[in-house]
């Protein structure tokens, strides 16, 4: 029986295997970002002033290490191209699964250290974020690059991507069954739950790489495809749903919209008859510029609605809670594909012998990584700031009433918390929108011009690069 599971796995598409990294990767991803601060607030017990420590020097490291790792993973092949000495495709996908294949199971090892206190909470909430982001930020770089080593095509890299789409939602199911066993006052239970998930993604990873490689090894000449957050949610879902949905619609809450738009391209492709609600996202043919424009719009569009609708509108709330989150998972995600086209870009310009992958994702991760410090750090400091509401206070309710002599009790503080999670939840988006609109207006590389830099590198790589079918 394990004979013919090991065979029916190697005769899998290398597409399927490779996507399928993204699962293991994303069942411990999800539960991080939904538990990390709790855990330490509320549990551990941290100060305020190891939090904001802790989150200036993470802030500071997350920034710096993806362009520096992306630079250490490329030096090999750049330095090696200046050598005068040619190095495979192959052999650059062969580097990329062996790197994946020590950094993933220790990437699961390090979200394990979250989840039992070892250490003083600020040292160990240091220690634990800069540590487990380091192993993430390897197994995302080269995982990513190897989107834009293994395929060049827009039509290629879109059906790749769609894989790695597909599992990254399943992968959200951890979010699910997390909400069953997650208690603040018997941990046992959520930490046997997060042991069992580290030992699927250590056992995921090395069969995955394994498999991948022992297919790159086997068919050496074969050609290659041309193809934090700090998490508020739970906040707001306690404060502003709390006594009027069901447990069940809070698990659907935290969970189902973390599968986002990651699989609306592929759908809507499949099944063009079937008039998909979301936006269609033809990507790779100059028109995702325009679709992603019209995105913000949405987003935007909806964020003034429930501002409008105010904080007492149940169903439309939970509405903007999810679509709030497709939009902004779903763009993320998508957006790996407009960096491919940017890993093209700087080939054809600066006439590399090979992408410089890796770096390309480290330089736009090295923009894009602050904003997961400063979502919790901006989103204390406001509500706080609006309400008086600190999370750091053993009995934040009390100390909030005693600051605030018109209220007679926590009860009458209630609509004052509720309101400020709410206009938390709205800003946000419509500031978010606007930059996004603004920034994203300037963005050239696509029509004639992506075409003209796709050509150049089609033909700079031809005859290394296989049909997307043998993928």
């Amino acid at each position: 029986m394990g004979l013919r599971l090991l065979a029916c796995l190697f005769h899998l598409p290398t597409a399927v295997i490779y996507g399928s990294l993204s699962l293991f990767v994303s069942i411990l991803h999800n539960v991080f970002l939904l538990y990390y601060v709790d855990t330490f607030v509320s549990v551990y017990k941290i100060d305020k002033l190891s939090f904001w420590i802790g989150e200036t020097v993470f802030l500071i490291w997350n920034s710096l290490n993806d362009p520096l790792f992306g630079w250490l993973s490329d030096r090999v092949f750049l330095s090696t191209q200046q050598a005068g000495a040619e190095i495979s495709s192959p052999e650059v996908v062969l580097k990329r699964l062996r790197a994946l294949s020590h950094n993933g199971p220790l990437f699961a090892i390090s979200f394990l250290a979250f989840w039992v206190s070892w250490a003083h909470p600020g040292l160990q909430f240091l220690l634990c974020l800069c540590m487990y982001d380091s192993f993430l930020t390897m197994v995302d770089l080269h995982h990513n690059a190897l989107l834009a080593d293994l395929a060049v095509s827009a039509k290629d890299r879109t059906s790749l991507n769609f894989y790695c789409s597909l599992f990254s939602a399943i992968g959200s199911l951890s979010v699910f069954m997390s909400y069953a066993v997650w208690n603040k006052e018997d941990f046992f239970s959520f930490r046997i739950f997060c042991v069992l998930l580290a030992l699927c993604s250590i056992v995921g990873f090395t069969l995955s790489t394994q498999l991948l490689r022992q297919r790159f090894q086997a068919d050496g000449k074969s050609r290659i495809p041309s193809r934090d957050k700090g998490n508020f949610f739970p906040l707001f879902l306690e404060h502003l749903l709390s006594d009027q949905i069901s447990v069940s619609t809070g698990s659907f809450l935290l969970g189902e919209f973390q599968v986002g738009l990651e699989g609306a391209a592929e759908l809507h492709r499949t099944w063009p008859e079937s008039g998909f609600a979301l936006p269609k996202l033809h990507l790779g043919r100059g028109v995702f510029t325009c679709r992603t424009l019209g995105l913000f719009f949405l987003k935007l569009a909806l964020s003034v609605v429930m501002f409008l609708a105010g904080p007492d509108q149940v169903y439309l709330l939970c509405i903007f809670i999810a679509s709030n989150r497709v939009f902004t998972e779903g763009t993320c995600k998508l957006l790996n594909l407009v960096v491919t086209d940017l890993v093209d870009e700087d080939l054809v310009l600066n006439r590399r012998k090979q992408a410089a992958s890796a770096l390309l994702f480290g330089m736009v991760a090295l923009v894009t990584k602050p904003g997961q410090t400063f979502a919790p750090l901006i989103g204390t400091w406001l509500l706080c700031a609006y309400t008086g509401y600190d999370i750091f206070q053993r009995n934040p309710l009390n100390n909030v009433v005693s600051a605030q002599p018109k209220l007679e009790s926590a009860a009458a503080l209630e609509p004052t918390l509720r309101q400020g999670c709410f206009y938390l939840l709205v800003f946000v988006p419509i500031a978010c929108a606007l930059l996004q609109l603004l920034s994203w207006s300037q963005f050239s590389l696509h029509g004639k011009r992506l075409q003209a830099v796709k050509a150049q590198r089609q033909s700079l790589t031809q005859g290394q690069a296989p049909e997307i079918k043998t993928i």
